[in-house]
């Protein structure tokens, strides 16, 4: 045999046994291993029963804790319903008893209401039976009155009902007219008591306007440029001025005459311009009588602004501004129109202020109401017609231009300070040296008014009241018809018109009337 071969095999068997070697000692180690592991096993496994059962004890002491308190709280709860039912039990017991009881009762009241309507019946019965009775008695003695009074019941209760209603009607009548006439006492002693404190509270200044103006000269020579040649001067300052210039022996004066007190006012200030420049001719008069118009239209409204600011008047249109200046230059019976106007407004205010108005609104009425006596253009209206127009134009309040046209009684008052306006306006105009009017003059005027209306047919009385400016006719019913009176108050105010001299306007107001008198003896 090849060595070599079996040097391979002897090599191959050492091999097979060294590793049949190793696997018995591996296998040794490994029983061992084995053996050492079941024996860590059947300690862990002892271990893990022993916890176990420990667990085990645990787990059912809790679950016997747990299970004595649900029992506890479950018994709880049912002793807690248990005492709830028997409570509910209890209430229903009551209620059973209570119901119970009031069946009882209502059985009782049926049968007690029962016994009492078989009574009302029974009673029922007695009255209807005694009232057919009383319905004949009544039935019988009707006719009986009927047959001695000769009426019947409808008749008798209609005579009763109508003479019932006289007596009430005149009860009624009489308790009213003591009320009235009781509220017109009062209300007479609290009208003067305002009046009277109004007029003492005012202290008004007494100024006379006169128609005339004396110009004072330095010399008489100054007369004669005044003239000038062939009186040409004199008529070119008349012709513009609209004013009447008398030169007359009165030394060192010349006599300015006119009505309208603007007029004057332009003629004098023109002819002081004229003298001290020295220059008197027409074309020279004509330019200083125009510059003389222009400043004193700045004069009027300088006049009508500071009226207005003292007297505390605000957001005044400024035509009616101008207006009230222009008052400064108008007068009435002699009495300046201005001074007049601003006595009226401070009499408004604190008569309003009394009556718990508002004194402002009646202070602007009271400054305004006498506008139309100084328009721009002239009009056939009376003045208070021409002042609402003119207040209402330029936007004044309603209440003062009611006031404006309803101070003389020409349109129907319709708020409260209107006749405030009315009241004051007399007071300051009847003031003791207020208006210049001789007495004999005044009441020969008032006579003839009278006597004027007096002498037409059916006028039975007439009475001039309102300082003349209202005549009041009573006529005949008799003998003059409505449609009488109508043409009788016409052809009166016409006729006053064409025979008389008078300031303002006259109302003439005919008065009929119709009156049934019976005596009750």
């Amino acid at each position: 045999m090849d060595p070599n071969i079996l040097f391979i095999i002897i090599g191959a068997a050492a091999l097979i046994a060294g590793i049949i070697a190793g696997k018995l000692i591996f296998a040794k180690s490994t029983r061992k291993k084995i053996e050492d592991t079941e024996l860590q096993a059947r300690n862990i496994l002892q271990e893990s029963e022993s916890r176990a059962e420990t667990i085990r004890k645990e787990k059912e002491l809790e679950a016997k804790e747990k299970f004595v308190q649900l029992k506890s709280a479950h018994d709880k709860e049912v002793n807690e319903r248990n005492r709830k039912i028997n409570e509910g039990e209890n209430r229903i017991r009551q209620k059973e008893q209570s119901i119970n009881q009031k069946e009882n009762n209502l059985d009782r009241q049926i049968k007690e209401n029962e016994v009492i309507k078989e009574n009302l019946n029974r009673q029922i019965e007695l009255v209807n039976i005694k009232r057919t009775e009383l319905e004949k008695h009544q039935e019988e003695h009707i006719r009986r009155l009927e047959k001695i009074a000769a009426l019947s019941a409808e008749e008798a209760k209609a005579q009763l009902v109508e003479s019932l209603k006289h007596e009430a009607q005149t009860k009624a009548m009489s308790l009213q007219q003591d009320i009235i006439e009781e509220a017109k006492q009062k209300a007479n002693k609290e009208a003067r008591k305002i009046i009277i404190q109004t007029i003492q509270r005012t202290a008004a200044e007494q100024a006379i306007e006169n128609s005339i103006t004396v110009f004072n000269l330095e010399s008489d020579e100054i007369k004669g440029q005044i003239i000038g040649r062939e009186g040409r001067n004199i008529r070119a300052i008349e012709a513009a001025t609209g004013v009447d210039l008398i030169v007359d022996d009165t030394p060192e004066a010349i006599l300015l005459s006119c009505f309208d007190p603007l007029r004057r006012e332009v003629a004098r200030l023109s002819l002081q311009r004229l003298v001290a420049d020295g220059r008197i001719h027409p074309a020279r008069i004509e330019e200083v009588v125009e510059k003389t118009k222009k400043q004193l239209e700045d004069q009027v409204m300088d006049i009508g602004e500071r009226t207005v600011i003292e007297l505390g008047i605000h957001g005044l249109h400024k035509e009616l501004v101008r207006m009230v200046g222009r008052m400064r230059f108008r007068s009435s019976y002699g009495q300046n129109l201005l001074m007049h106007s601003r006595e009226t407004a401070n009499l408004c205010a604190i008569m309003a202020s009394e009556l718990g108005l508002n004194p402002k609104l009646a202070k602007r009425a009271g400054l305004l109401h006498d506008i139309g006596k100084v328009p721009d253009e002239e009009s056939e209206l009376s003045h208070a017609l021409i002042g609402a127009k003119l207040a209402e134009k330029y936007g004044e309040n309603p209440a003062v231009v009611n006031a404006i046209g309803a101070h003389h009684d020409e349109i129907e008052m319709q708020y409260v300070i209107s006749p405030i306006i009315q009241a004051c306006d007399a007071i300051s105009g009847a003031r003791p040296g207020a208006r210049r009017e001789i007495m004999q003059q005044y009441l020969q005027r008032i006579k003839d008014l009278e006597t004027l209306a007096m002498s037409y047919n059916g006028v039975e009385k007439a009475y001039a009241i309102q300082a003349g400016r209202e005549l009041r006719v009573i006529v005949e019913s008799d003998k003059v018809s409505d449609q009488d009176s109508e043409k009788l108050s016409f052809e009166i105010a016409q006729k006053i018109q064409a025979e008389m001299t008078f300031p303002g306007q006259i109302k003439v107001t005919v008065i009929r009337e119709k009156r049934a008198v019976n005596v009750a003896r």
